[in-house]
């Protein structure tokens, strides 16, 4: 099979670039960057550069290919810029793919944000109406509905992860081990914190199942063609805290719960002292008001019933795996 990989530079991206290799398929990258590409020596059978939100590269990008899996996100800044990148980027990715003949199949990887939270040991299922809290989760949410609006043209699957954590992660595992050598896990408010979590190999042996198999999208079935993955358990934020501290080679940290209305006044003043520069800070009301919930967990049955996806990592495994590998010695060094 040959497949477009938009987001190849990325955390995800990489990962899933070499399980394609390993697998035997080929892979072309549409990258806006292409000596970052390079320099990251990913093996693409073709470099295309590109840009998602002006449609520049698509076409060439294209040529060939079988199966599209959209990694491409913008995780931070202004709602323009997350509406840009993430739903008129996918908009005309999807548009470009609609007028193929045959089009190939496009598998989208959303987020656990575009769905929306949890109750406490009622983990969201798909069939559940969206309900996300912040810009990004509903920027990927039209992501979503941007591919659902051709999908009388094309074969579109949509997998939404929870938190995603593996070597090369910036993003979840850095803040985390910095509190846990500091001795202490804060979480928001009061009462339980669970979260679903996925180990980024996992993850990308989801995407392959869904290129491969699964039900795709449908106009009459705003369900049908969605699925939710995960490693199946729901993880207290007190046992997130004692793995990696396990990991580390540390003793558990004290598990601190921030007040709600403190983390909200602290952020909303972040935000005020650092607009002024033109920044938004990673700690900002979107962020606490998802903080706020009780749960971010998702169920896996669909994605085991149609894909055939069963998680191979467990937390345990995949942070020392993690931590073992040379991307991640910067973080894990004097563990």
């Amino acid at each position: 099979m040959h497949f477009l990989i938009t987001g190849t530079t990325g955390f995800i991206g990489q990962q899933l670039a070499r399980q394609v290799v390993e697998r035997g398929h080929t892979f072309a990258a549409l990258v806006r960057d292409p000596q970052l590409h390079e320099a990251r020596e990913l093996p693409a059978i073709r470099s295309v550069k590109g840009d998602l939100t002006t449609g520049e590269g698509l076409v060439e990008a294209l040529r060939g290919v079988d199966c599209v899996v959209h990694l491409a996100a913008c995780k931070t800044g202004d709602t323009v810029r997350l509406f840009r990148v993430n739903a008129v980027g996918s908009r005309r990715l999807y548009a470009a793919v609609a007028v193929m003949s045959p089009a190939p199949r496009v598998v989208y990887c959303s987020s656990l944000a575009a769905a929306g939270p949890a109750r406490a040991g009622h983990p969201r299922r798909e069939e559940q109406p969206p309900a996300p809290l912040s810009p990004y989760g509903r920027s990927k949410l039209a992501g979503e509905q941007a591919l659902r609006a051709v999908s009388d043209r094309v074969a579109g699957v949509v997998v939404r992860p929870p938190l995603v954590y593996g070597p090369g992660d910036r993003d979840l595992l850095p803040p985390l081990i910095a509190m846990v050598r500091r001795h202490v896990f804060l979480t928001c408010g009061a009462g339980a914190r669970l979260y679903s979590l996925i180990h980024v190999d996992d993850l990308c042996r989801a995407l392959l199942a869904a290129a491969e198999r699964g039900r795709t999208l449908s106009r009459e079935n705003l369900t049908a063609g969605v699925y939710t993955v995960s490693d199946g358990v729901e993880h207290d934020a007190r046992d997130i805290g004692a793995e990696l501290a396990r990991a580390l080679s540390r003793r558990p940290p004290r598990l601190v719960r921030v007040p709600a209305g403190v983390a909200w006044l602290g952020a909303a003043a972040a935000e005020l002292l650092l607009s002024r520069n033109g920044w938004r800070p990673v700690i900002n009301r979107d962020t606490i008001r998802e903080a706020r919930c009780e749960a971010w967990t998702c169920t896996i049955d669909r994605a085991v019933r149609d894909l055939q996806f069963q998680p191979e990592i467990r937390l345990r495994e995949g942070l020392r795996r993690t931590l073992e590998d040379p991307s991640m010695q910067r973080y894990s060094a004097n563990r």
